[in-house]
């Protein structure tokens, strides 16, 4: 689906005889918020909203581990086995939602909720369901068991749930609609959010192009795996960079460093006062970055150039050929705790300069780059840092699932 009729169809949403609600479930917790659109068909957020997370319903297993995502990706085409641990994680995150969403309910009029919701991980075929998740339990039947949750709290839907869509094009909806929206003044734009795990979503010729539609041409960057045979999503995520830091160059658990207080923006301080382990964690962090987007602005304007392998194995690589062939980026936008944490690293060494200086030079020294794409993005021999802007729309997956819901009734 592109999103190109919103604005005709959302002017008269405060007459509808429902109450917008858009839901961001992540890998840690829910967000939930009523949501309006204003009078120049911005969509913003109201002041009733409510987050949970996930540990703080009964239940929760704090040390849970997901299936191998090879056997998850395998299963998803046939039989899936749910493990009873992923049953209990499962109803622990429908519990939470339905939680949530109930104490928004609790401060709003009678009226019934519209309910538009993102969650991570590969949909089921009625779009309803998660049969992959690489940060947490599979829940092929999710909509459904909210659905029955919220039933049973006393909560009426307008409608059920349509789909769970995906939260990074929902970020990218948000980035468009939003007033503030780092989408809306451009044509061509590629969006990387990173929080707990990675969002992408892009603008070209004006139009939003859900990663889904362009599967034969473009990965996700949790598809793409170094050569170390991680995900990108581990370099690209404010998450990642303390399972790297934890996996890569110390001992400490995840869970440690959090309960520590050391997360990745406490990470960035320890590495620009010298803390070996912190800097060897941002080289990574940096390389891998500025990796994916050379691999982003070389796929839209060459095609695929073969410079990562997959997750998984059987994906089929990338064609050469597509639409969009040619085309220049206006702007590349770095959002959620992944922008905070580059924003915070531009009065340092550290992370964002190491990012401008590796990318500079893979797109100076790549052979049978156009004359046209170098001097583009690398007029004078450096990069045009310009064309980089990092998004303070923290809640954009929230307004673009909302967005979605009233687009789909």
């Amino acid at each position: 689906m592109l999103f190109a009729d919103a604005k005709h169809k959302m002017v008269t949403i405060m007459d509808k005889p429902f109450h917008l609600i858009g839901i961001d479930g992540g890998a840690t917790k829910v967000s939930v918020w009523n949501v309006n659109i204003n009078d120049n068909n911005n969509v913003e957020l109201s002041d009733q909203s409510s987050t949970i997370s996930y540990s703080e319903t009964d239940g929760f297993i704090s040390d849970f581990s997901p299936i191998n995502i090879q056997t998850q990706l395998t299963e998803m085409n046939s039989s899936i086995h749910l493990t009873d641990l992923e049953l209990q994680q499962g109803d622990v995150f429908v519990r939470t939602c339905a939680t949530a969403i109930a104490r928004i309910a609790k401060k709003l009029s009678e009226k019934p909720l519209l309910i538009g919701m993102g969650f991570p991980g590969l949909k089921s075929s009625d779009g309803r369901g998660i049969v992959a998740l690489a940060n947490g339990p599979r829940m092929p039947d999710f909509a459904e068991s909210l659905e029955n949750k919220l039933s049973g709290l006393g909560i009426n839907l307008f409608q059920p749930i349509s789909r769970l869509g995906s939260d990074a094009d929902y970020c990218g909806i948000g980035e468009e609609y939003a007033s503030n929206g780092q989408f809306k003044d451009v044509q061509n734009a590629y969006y990387l959010g990173g929080g707990t795990g990675a969002a992408d979503a892009l603008k070209l010729k004006g139009i939003l192009v859900p990663f889904d539609n362009i599967k034969p041409w473009m990965a996700k960057s949790w598809e793409l795996m170094n050569q170390l045979g991680n995900s990108v999503e581990r370099y690209a995520s404010a998450g990642g960079v303390q399972w790297v830091y934890s996996n890569h160059y110390t001992s400490i658990s995840v869970e440690e460093l959090n309960n520590k207080g050391l997360y990745p923006n406490r990470l960035l301080e320890m590495a620009t006062q010298g803390d070996p382990a912190a800097i060897d964690t941002f080289d990574d962090v940096s390389t891998n970055l500025a990796m994916l987007f050379f691999e982003r602005i070389t796929t839209i304007y060459t095609g695929w150039l073969d410079l990562f392998e997959f997750v998984n194995p059987n994906r089929d690589i990338p064609s050469q050929e597509h639409p969009f062939r040619q085309t220049l980026l206006d702007r590349i936008i770095i959002g959620q705790r992944l922008g905070d944490l580059i924003d915070q690293s531009k009065s340092s060494h550290i992370l964002w300069k190491q990012i401008v200086n590796n990318l500079t030079h893979m797109i100076m020294t790549y052979e049978g780059l156009p004359s046209e794409f170098v001097h583009y993005y690398c007029p004078d021999g450096h990069l045009n840092e310009n064309i980089f802007n990092t998004s303070q729309l923290r809640e954009a997956p929230v307004l673009g699932a909302a967005m979605d819901a009233y687009l789909n009734i």
